[in-house]
């Protein structure tokens, strides 16, 4: 058992209960990162109350719905302490380098959780009644930490007042797109004085040609996913008509523009690099790539003002067509690796999700309310903030440590409740060695 990891548990849960107001917080607070903590098959309120104490379940639940859904304690304090925690140990492994911005459905049933409603669900890979969330998370090669988020509230919900009420949306909450609420979490940290990184998004949002404006008048670069349609200038050609807005009437007033895609099949078999960014699990992954200098033709753009920049394309050898299109602020002198680097970074918050919901049970909140969805999303977050500020110890071993931590961390922590956890769902190998040496 690692004594070391449960001390620097408890001191982590007094570093957070430091901001949560009332000192009779503490306990919940505690009870419940660990209940996210803990392996079981739901982290919701009941079956974590079972798991954390099993003599009173039935106070323990209403203790936890209580923190939890009612609670009046600041997500934004919250998360402000779980990067002063975890920050320095993932900069231990190099400066912050990325900004990452994404967003997660969750699976629900009905219609009077907050914001669910028929909508794409990245969980599902299709449409389904879900909630959606907005995050922006900041990364370097050893780890990501996500460090803001915010619900999507549609605007059917935003405008149904009743429902509004039920689910305790705040007043000054009103509907806004995807695009703005990430371009609102970006201008927070540039306000708060995050370390700067390269923002990296993906097509859905990268397509949004205002953020990708908003982004560049904050003093930040970006790589942004766009789509093989998204029209440009080609190296040596620019702007025919000047002085005037560019409009949707696109090729029409300027006929030089052309798609992404025109570009990356016209380039000659010289431009194409086979580039290998990162260690997969078996092998190094690598693909083929192009890069050039272009002009991107976004509507009310001021043509004499439009600034080159790069697209980047993937083209694997085996594929008939090219699979995927960036563009990016990074500077002209950048190296052709390090582009595709930078661009290829964003898997890191697909891992992210994959933990936070199948490890840490950040789907799994039952409530309905505005609250407490995201009280629950910061405490998984601060929760697997931990996780990271711990395998940073012992870097590089690798995913499996998470769950190595998780258990040691709470085996002595649960010790004091005579709570063994060898019986909850201790299927690998680093729970089995632990449980035998308890």
């Amino acid at each position: 058992m690692d004594l070391g990891s449960e001390a620097r548990f408890a001191a982590y849960i007094e570093t957070l209960a430091s901001v949560i107001g009332h000192a009779d917080r503490t306990g919940p607070l505690r009870d419940y990162c660990t209940g996210l903590i803990l392996p079981g098959d739901r982290k919701s309120v009941e079956p974590m109350a079972a798991r954390t104490a099993p003599a009173r379940v039935s106070a323990q639940h209403q203790s936890l719905l209580h923190f939890v859904g009612v609670g009046n304690w600041s997500d934004d304090k919250v998360l402000a302490k779980v990067r002063e925690w975890v920050l320095p140990a993932i900069e231990k492994h190099g400066p912050i380098e990325a900004w990452i911005i994404d967003d997660t459905g969750v699976p629900k049933q009905g219609r009077h959780s907050v914001g669910v409603q028929p909508q794409y669900c990245g969980q599902l890979g299709k449409e389904a009644n879900c909630q959606v969330a907005v995050s922006l998370s900041i990364a370097n090669h050893f780890a990501s930490l996500p460090v803001a988020h915010r619900l999507y509230l549609p605007k059917d919900w935003a405008e149904d007042h009743a429902r509004r009420e039920k689910a305790g949306v705040p007043a000054d909450i009103r509907f806004k797109s995807k695009p703005r609420i990430a371009l609102e979490l970006i201008e927070r940290a540039c306000a708060a004085g995050f370390a700067r990184g390269v923002v990296l998004i993906d097509l859905d949002y990268g397509r949004d040609s205002r953020l990708r404006t908003e982004i560049t008048a904050l003093g930040l670069t970006y790589v942004v996913g766009i789509q093989p349609i998204t029209l440009v200038w080609p190296p040596g050609v620019g702007p025919k008509r000047r002085g005037k807005p560019l409009n949707n009437t696109g090729r029409r007033d300027q006929p030089d523009l052309v798609s992404a895609k025109e570009v990356a099949l016209a380039l000659p078999k010289r431009a194409w690099r086979t580039i290998r960014w990162r260690e997969g699990s078996a092998d190094w992954l690598s693909s083929r790539f192009a890069r050039v200098r272009v002009r991107v033709g976004h509507n009310q753009a001021i043509p004499e003002l439009v600034a080159q920049e790069w697209l980047l394309i993937e083209w694997p050898e085996n594929e008939a067509k090219p699979s995927k299109y960036w563009l990016s602020t990074l500077p002209a002198d950048v190296s052709f690796r390090r582009l595709v680097d930078v661009a290829k970074m964003r898997w890191r918050i697909e891992r992210d999700y994959q933990e936070l919901k199948q490890e840490i049970g950040l789907g799994h909140y039952e409530g309905r309310g505005w609250r407490g969805f995201h009280h629950h999303a910061t405490l998984c977050i601060a929760t697997y903030g931990f996780l990271i500020a711990e395998r940073a110890m012992i870097s590089p071993l690798g995913i499996w440590f998470h769950h190595a931590v998780r258990d040691a961390c709470v085996t002595r922590a649960l010790s004091t409740q005579r709570i063994r956890p060898c019986g909850l769902n201790a299927t690998s190998q680093t729970r089995s060695q632990l449980c035998a040496s308890a």
